[in-house]
């Protein structure tokens, strides 16, 4: 069986002041447990108080980032199109554009590096294909969510 063609590795480097991954009206920013943790404790909150502040829950349950009423974009995306909590982001956001549906075929391939500068750019450096698979593996996981707190069957 042959490898992926993206384990030889791929040119990429986020730019500034780009923000073009998250400014997205209607995304939809998935969480893992960890990731509830991690950003629950950077904002000095235990997970249920910061999970009712900046979570919604989706119709089959899985929490989610909350959206900005008036732009329906990511809370945490600022007016300079940064992340607020870029240290500390989602799993699936660090993930991208290593997300498997991107990765999937030739089409949707070019439909991400038509919409993220950072694939073309000058600067870009080679992320090794083993690179690519950690984050591959680790939006799947951001993707499955949890749907209770505490959450049952903790792993």
């Amino acid at each position: 069986m042959r490898p992926p063609w993206w384990m030889e590795g791929v040119a990429f480097s986020c730019q500034d002041n780009c923000g073009r991954c998250c400014d997205e009206p209607g995304g939809i920013v998935y969480l893992s447990i960890t990731d509830a943790e991690r950003i629950a404790q950077a904002h000095d909150m235990n997970v249920e108080s910061w999970l009712e502040r900046d979570c919604r829950q989706t119709l089959d349950g899985r929490y989610i980032l909350k959206s900005r009423p008036v732009d329906d974009v990511c809370i945490y995306l600022d007016e300079k199109k940064q992340c607020s909590i870029y240290s500390v982001r989602p799993q699936q956001c660090a993930a991208f554009p290593w997300w498997s549906e991107n990765l999937a075929t030739d089409r949707a391939w070019k439909e991400t590096k038509e919409s993220c500068p950072g694939l073309t750019a000058e600067d870009a450096i080679i992320i090794d294909g083993q690179n690519i698979r950690i984050h591959m593996f680790a939006d799947r996981e951001s993707t499955k969510g949890f749907r209770s707190w505490p959450p049952r069957n903790r792993r």
